[in-house]
């Protein structure tokens, strides 16, 4: 059999999962890279500031805690068992979105990364949703 008529390894749902998180952790990543470079970037998270009423010390403090989220979960998908996985890749998945989303700057690329970031985790939420667990048959 030569490698054309192979049939395709169908990859692990944990190592699937562990993938996509490393995806949506560099892109946040890269996208804040991206904005500190912006002209003005930094009066924007003093606006924020002010406007919250939240010192910048407590904003950068709740975006490291939400980068934290992807970080933990390359791992965490890989080390929980099926039942706790699910939920957890859910949960952790809408929490990122809505964070995404919620803190989104109107900068093109921030908008690009932000689309493929979230493409990446209703890809987490679905394959999560529709995963069987095959080691409990």
């Amino acid at each position: 059999m030569n490698a054309s008529t192979t049939p395709a390894k169908k990859l692990d749902t944990k190592v699937l999962l562990s993938i996509l998180w490393i995806m949506v952790m560099i892109n946040m990543a890269y996208a804040d890279i991206l904005s500190i470079h912006i002209p003005g970037a930094f009066n924007e998270v003093a606006k924020t500031s002010a406007s919250t009423g939240a010192p910048i010390s407590q904003l950068m403090l709740v975006g490291a805690i939400m980068m934290e989220i992807p970080v933990a979960m390359i791992i965490l998908s890989r080390v929980l068992k099926y039942g706790v996985n699910r939920w957890v890749n859910i949960i952790a998945g809408i929490f990122t979105i809505a964070y995404i989303w919620g803190g989104m700057a109107s900068y093109p690329h921030y908008i690009f990364i932000a689309s493929v970031e979230t493409i990446c985790l209703l890809l987490i939420i679905w394959n999560t949703l529709k995963w069987r667990n095959v080691e409990a048959r």
